[in-house]
Order: structure tokens, then C-alpha cells, then sequence
């Protein structure tokens, strides 16, 4: 073999690692290049992450403290029928109070009004029982033959005394 074919060979081949060192330089730069594009993506998606933490710790704390304001809520409002309850127990109770006197009162002004008959009835009876014994004796009449009976008044509207409100009524005017 003659010496220029081994130089051009080894200059081939020479030639042939310089374009293989020259795209694996390429293919460096472009992974490099590569890398860096990832790098900056993976630095944006961590500043995403950061700011979607902060955002979610204050969606925690927020629910949190809605949930608080609602348990407040919810015990208030039970707070608030228990109260209702005992009002209209409450109420329920006077309104019975209230019934019974009446019932009273009622039960009172008819004993009265059952007295009054019965004193007119043992009226009407001494009378007749006062003329039977005059005109058994021939006794001038002294009440002029009929006896005026008083004009009967009606019976006046008893006031009702007022009453005091038991606690939890509803006192309108």
C-alpha cells in the first residue's frame, strides 16, 4: 500500500470522526438547549405550585372559617328554637291560665245570676205568701193590690281585672 492511501484514509478517517465529534456537538448543544427549555418549564411549573399551595392554604383557612361561622350559625339557631319552644310553652301555659279564670269568672257570674233567680222566686213566693195571709185576715192591702217590682237593671259588664302577662306573650295594643 502505497503511504498517500494511508494518509488519505487516516485523513478520512480523520475527517469522518470530526463530522461524528461535530453532530455530537450539535446534538450536545440541542439537548443543552433542551435542558434549559425544560429547566425553565420546571422552574415556571414550580412557582405555579408555590402560588397553587398559598392559594390552597387560603382556601383551607377560608373554609375553615366558614365552617366555623357556620357551626356559630347552627348553634344559634339552636339556641334560638329552644328559646322559641320555651316561649311558646310559655304561652301556651298563660293562654290555659287565662282560660281557667275566665272559665272562673264565667262559672262565678252563673252561681250569681242562679242566686238572683232563686232570691226573685222566694220573692214572688213571700209575697204571695204576705197577701194569701192579708186576705186571710181582711188586712187592707198595703201595696195597693200589685206589687212594683223594681225595673231589673242589666246586669253591668264586669271589668275583667287586668290580668298580668306571663313571660313569652305577646302583648298588642
Amino acid at each position: 500500500m502505497a503511504p498517500s492511501a494511508s494518509r488519505t484514509r487516516a485523513a478520512a478517517a480523520l475527517r469522518m470522526k470530526q463530522i461524528v465529534l461535530d453532530n455530537q456537538g450539535r446534538t450536545i448543544r440541542c439537548l443543552r438547549a433542551q435542558l434549559a427549555t425544560e429547566r425553565r418549564g420546571l422552574a415556571t411549573m414550580r412557582k405555579e405550585l408555590e402560588d397553587t399551595q398559598v392559594a390552597l392554604e387560603a382556601s383551607h383557612k377560608v373554609i375553615a372559617g366558614l365552617t366555623e361561622i357556620g357551626l356559630s350559625m347552627s348553634k344559634n339557631i339552636e339556641k334560638m328554637k329552644v328559646k322559641k319552644q320555651l316561649a311558646k310553652a310559655n304561652h301556651v301555659k298563660c293562654h290555659q291560665k287565662f282560660q281557667a279564670r275566665i272559665h272562673e269568672a264565667e262559672d262565678s257570674m252563673q252561681a250569681q245570676h242562679l242566686i238572683i233567680e232563686a232570691l226573685v222566686d222566694e220573692k214572688d213566693s213571700l209575697l204571695q205568701t204576705i197577701q194569701g195571709l192579708q186576705e186571710a185576715n181582711n188586712a187592707p192591702a198595703p201595696f195597693d193590690g200589685e206589687w212594683e217590682e223594681e225595673p231589673e237593671e242589666e246586669p253591668e259588664e264586669e271589668e275583667i281585672e287586668d290580668i298580668p302577662l306571663c313571660e313569652g306573650e305577646i302583648y298588642d295594643e
